[in-house]
């Protein structure tokens, strides 16, 4: 059963990743380290080998951009930032998931498993 629902999760996971990203660029720029944090932490994703392409393809389609910046002790870090491009796709994002997870619920309803 647990083997089950983590092939769910992580199928919803490979969904919304994206907006998840441009979610918490939205709150602030980051660095890809404390970007991949953030997202294990929540369990969003496995770590910075599955960002670090996501974050070069959101950056190819205009959702993100970077800038180095010179970080501890030295080291340059590369900063991602949400684009006009990336927050008018996060706000259609969210219209789309509000009414995603409004007609999932009314469907799932009960918690017998049955519709509404």
């Amino acid at each position: 059963m647990l083997e089950q629902r983590e092939k769910i999760a992580t199928n919803i996971r490979k969904g919304v990743l994206e907006y998840c990203v441009l979610g918490s660029l939205a709150n602030g720029d980051k660095y890809g380290l404390e970007l991949a944090e953030e997202l294990t932490k929540r369990h969003l994703t496995a770590g910075e080998g599955s960002l670090y392409p996501l974050l070069a393809r959101m950056k190819t389609a205009g959702l993100v951009e970077t800038r180095w910046e010179e970080g501890g002790a030295g080291r340059k870090r590369k900063y991602y930032s949400i684009t006009d491009h990336g927050q008018v796709m996060l706000k259609e994002f969210r219209a789309v998931w509000a009414d995603i997870t409004e007609q999932v619920e009314q469907l799932l309803g009960g918690q017998d498993g049955e519709g509404s």
